[in-house]
């Protein structure tokens, strides 16, 4: 490898032309991807055909029901079809006044272009057909014994109490469908809402009522919106402060601006040539992405820089200083550029699409990130930039204090035995506690958790159990004929099932809406009452046609895995009722049965990601430094930090979540970085005569500075990330600055005894002085 990265390094520092000829050009390709990416597109490949319009395009609500025997389609009625939900909380729902200002509310919502239709608990329909649309709420010049009996009415109500209206009776739900030709702005279907109701409610000064917007539109556009605002933020509070630390480090400006040049270059070209892939409002990338690849590029910057620093300060000129430097750590660049593209190219084998397009432009940004480093510092060090490069280097704040670790590194070689069983050990049992973690994900994760959606949300779920629903789907053979009471029978089963669950919110079912009906009796007397029921409702929970019922209930976002023991009961209980009931079958469908039954896949992504991209590093490491011990020697480095943020989340309560994958398989493509630096250093140094610990000394005075710069950076670049109000920058954050400090630990004592304990051996000549070393030991 050696004789290949001299003839590259020459040719860099010599044919700068030629080089600078290579930099406009991807620039050039950089600046038509951030400009219109089309220009290239259009040329690469043909123009797609035109969509069909939106008529003819499947819509993603349910479609009306059809009729086999030729009835005319019925318009379901349903709770859970709402583009947005306005949550308003009160305690004065049953006062004149409070009738009023909800009346008001709805009317002045509905004069808004962009709202089709408000359904609340005055609008519910009559629940049988020969009943008359009938108002919950009294007239506001009703008695107060009036509006009493309208509460306990609504309680009462099927599809009011605990669904419509809380069971305390201080929360109640307005569901709101949009016309979407007239959605022009983001505010039209979130902050107008509320701020219309506010208004209205401002002709009644003495209630006191609040409204927050919550549902399926608001929640995506807070995502986007926090999205947006994090994209621009979080990169230039960390841009700043990975400039100031490497100003305080290096103690050089010049060489701080040089150092900075690489990795921004690298960012600017990796942001223009993704957009080349066309992937839209992807968080991960446009968040995350670029302080990622800058930190990523940063680390071989600095590496690089601190070489080159030396050898300028050695009395070597600027070219010789950059050809060498190049040389000497060009090689471990690659590596670590070679090993990170590698661990965030198993991200691909994802089923996420998000993970997986952030695994693809990760690998582009790693590799123009290297071309960046290997091309802009030489240039520019090679050049009069690099005369005083060195200014500072006696200043350092860590070259200053570099010599009294070498105390440190005196002692871990002294005790490598015992450091070797600790690093085995510690390592085996927090990857143990860490295989603790289990599988889990929210609704709500990607969600800022001060967004007025996200709190509407988590207000829902304690007083109405969740804002999504479920729903289990009842289906029975044609042999049983459509009034048959075994029907009811076996829905009344389930939906038992359903209730004895304390985290499932109020199913809802056909055996509701009968017994709602006057009269009682056993279900083959009461299955006539079906008939009774208004189509609309009846055809949302029974369709006679197509042989098959719904018992709906809503699920909170407390995390699938609350969910997993839960739905697991819920099944072995319809198993055991399909037994009774052989003609019956039953499937439990919806958002949280789905996450919940394709979880075991974060596992799977986690194990295909990690695996893969252990073992192929371990090959690499293995083929270019010629030597399986080493490769072997680099695991346990690399798997503690992992390990030990592993443990951490598990003893902090956290569960495993997708960005907790994407976390571990990126934190495996840093954390090796420092440790092939380490590595490529003392394959060089054992080159020379004596002891194998001279050797891990010297390789430490060469790139300890290094290590601590690097690491000293990618903590506060990832630390400032932390503030994001996103729960889930938050989280990835703490993972980075966990792993990313324990990977330093990792190289500094782990890996030093490793290699004096099962190492190659020292060379010939100076086999003695190892021999009593290790006698020592």
């Amino acid at each position: 490898m050696d004789n290949i990265s001299s003839p590259i390094a020459n040719w860099i520092v010599d044919r700068r032309l030629l080089v600078l000829g290579l930099l406009f050009v991807v620039s050039g390709i950089a600046i038509v991807g951030h400009r219109n990416p089309r220009l290239i597109l259009n040329v690469i490949r043909p123009t797609p055909e035109v969509a069909a319009p939106a008529a003819e395009r499947q819509s993603s609500r349910p479609p009306r029901s059809s009729s086999r025997n030729g009835r005319a389609p019925v318009e379901e009625f349903s709770l859970s079809r709402a583009d947005a939900v306005l949550v308003v909380q009160s305690d004065q729902f049953f006062t004149p006044a409070g009738a009023s200002a909800l009346r008001a509310v709805v009317k002045d919502l509905e004069q808004l272009q962009q709202v089709r239709s408000v359904l609340w608990m005055d609008r519910i329909p009559p629940l049988n057909i020969f009943g008359l649309p009938e108002p919950l709420f009294p007239r506001s010049e009703a008695s107060p014994a009036r509006f009493t009996a309208a509460r306990d009415k609504a309680m009462k109500h099927p599809l009011v109490g605990g669904r419509m209206l809380s069971s305390d009776g201080k929360t109640l739900l307005m569901l709101i469908t949009f016309r979407d030709e007239y959605l022009f702005h983001d505010a039209d279907a979130t902050t107008a809402l509320r701020e219309t109701a506010e208004r209205s409610l401002q002709a009644y000064p003495g209630l006191s009522m609040s409204f927050q917007v919550t549902g399926e539109i608001p929640a995506t556009l807070a995502a986007i919106a926090s999205h947006e605002a994090n994209q621009v933020r979080y990169q230039l509070i960390g841009y700043g402060m990975t400039l100031l630390m490497t100003i305080i480090l290096f103690r050089g400006l010049r060489a701080v601006l040089i150092v900075a040049a690489a990795p921004a270059t690298g960012v600017f070209w990796t942001m223009g040539w993704i957009q080349f892939f066309e992937y839209n409002r992807n968080p991960l990338i446009d968040v995350i992405l670029p302080v990622l690849v800058s930190l990523v590029g940063l680390t071989d910057a600095v590496h690089l820089m601190v070489q080159i620093r030396k050898l300028r300060a050695s009395g070597l000129s600027e070219r010789d200083s950059a050809r060498i430097g190049l040389r000497q750590v060009g090689l471990a660049c690659f590596m670590t550029s070679l090993t990170t593209a590698i661990g965030f190219g198993s991200l691909t084998q994802a089923d996420s699409r998000w993970v997986q397009e952030f695994g693809v432009c990760s690998v582009v940004g790693v590799i123009l990130t290297f071309v960046s480093v290997v091309t802009v510092i030489p240039l520019a060090c090679s050049t009069w930039l690099g005369r005083t490069i060195h200014i500072g280097l006696d200043r350092s704040l860590i070259d200053r204090h570099l010599s009294r670790m070498s105390v440190l590194i005196d002692y871990v070689l002294q005790r490598k035995n015992r450091i070797c069983v600790m690093a085995v050990v510690s390592t085996l049992l927090l990857f143990a506690v860490c295989m603790t973690l289990e599988p889990d994900q929210r609704l709500s994760d990607g969600l800022p958790e001060s967004a007025e959606a996200t709190q509407a949300m988590r207000h829902m779920d304690e007083a109405f159990g969740g804002l999504e629903f479920s729903q289990i789907e009842v289906r029975w053979d044609d042999t049983i004929d459509a009034d048959s009471s075994e029907i009811l029978e076996t829905i009344i089963e389930v939906d038992d099932l359903v209730k004895s669950e304390p985290l499932i919110g109020h199913p809802l079912s056909i055996r509701e809406l009968i017994d709602a009906q006057p009269g009682s009796g056993p279900p083959h007397e009461r299955m006539s009452m079906m008939e009774l029921l208004p189509p609309p409702l009846k055809r949302a929970f029974y369709n006679q046609d197509s042989r098959e019922a719904k018992v709906t209930f809503r699920v909170q976002d407390v995390g699938i895995a609350a969910y997993g023991p839960v739905f697991q009961r819920i099944e072995d209980g319809l198993n055991r009722i399909q037994q009774q009931h052989p003609r019956f079958h039953f499937e439990m469908k919806g958002d949280a049965v789905w996450r919940w039954k394709n979880l075991y896949q974060i596992v799977v992504d986690l194990a295909k990601s990690l695996g893969s991209a252990s073992i192929i590093i371990l090959v690499v490491l293995t083929i270019v430094y010629r030597s399986i011990r080493l490769g072997l020697i680099s695991i346990i480095p690399n798997v503690f930090p992992l390990a030990l943020t592993g443990a951490y989340l598990a003893v902090m309560g956290y569960n495993l979540e997708i960005v907790m994958v994407l976390n571990f398989t990126v934190c495996l493509g840093i954390a090796v970085d420092d440790t092939i630096h380490f590595l490529t250093r003392y394959r060089e140094e054992s080159q020379q005569e004596g002891p194998t610990t001279d050797a891990i000394r010297r390789a430490f005075t060469g790139v300890g500075t290094a290590l601590i710069m690097t690491t000293t950076v990618l903590v506060v670049g990832f630390s400032t990330v932390m503030f994001s109000d996103s729960r889930d920058h938050h989280i990835f954050a703490t993972m980075g600055v966990l792993t990313i400090a324990a990977a330093l630990f990792g190289d500094l004592i782990f890996l030093p005894a490793l290699l004096a304990r099962f190492g190659p051996a020292a060379k010939l000549s100076s086999e003695a002085g190892s021999s009593s070393e290790q006698a020592h030991a």
